[in-house]
């Protein structure tokens, strides 16, 4: 699967203890994504955050929060991210969903190896004088 060089960037802010039917919703979120075949999806986890309510959410030691701040990012075509966005209605009660233009520069699977140079770049003779 390919996605085009201009794509959009989908941000999704939500709490880690958000539940959608009887699953975390990051996992139905991903779910959801990978069932619309979406190029990918990234759940990261936050130390710390706050949204609307301003409530701080922490992951210190002595105040340790149980519902962490979330975010995932699902980068594809306008169209694709598009059609997640009546699911997002569904499922979300609270959290933050934007969107943004992005380039992609490089989508692809596996491992990546370097191009083979005959000598390192500071070892090429120059002009002999």
């Amino acid at each position: 699967m390919d996605i085009p060089e201009e794509s959009i960037l989908l941000r999704i802010f939500i709490g880690e203890s958000d539940i959608w039917q009887h699953q975390p919703l990051y996992t139905a979120i991903v779910q959801k994504a990978r069932e619309l075949h979406l190029a990918g999806a990234t759940v990261l986890r936050s130390s710390i955050g706050y949204g609307k309510s301003s409530r701080l959410h922490t992951a210190k030691i002595l105040r340790l929060s149980d519902d962490l701040p979330l975010v995932i990012e699902i980068v594809d075509r306008e169209d694709k991210i598009n059609a997640l966005l009546p699911s997002l209605e569904l499922m979300m009660g609270g959290g933050l969903v934007t969107m943004e233009e992005v380039r992609v520069i490089h989508y692809r699977s596996g491992m990546a190896t370097a191009p083979k140079q005959s000598k390192p770049l500071g070892d090429q003779a120059g002009p002999s004088g």
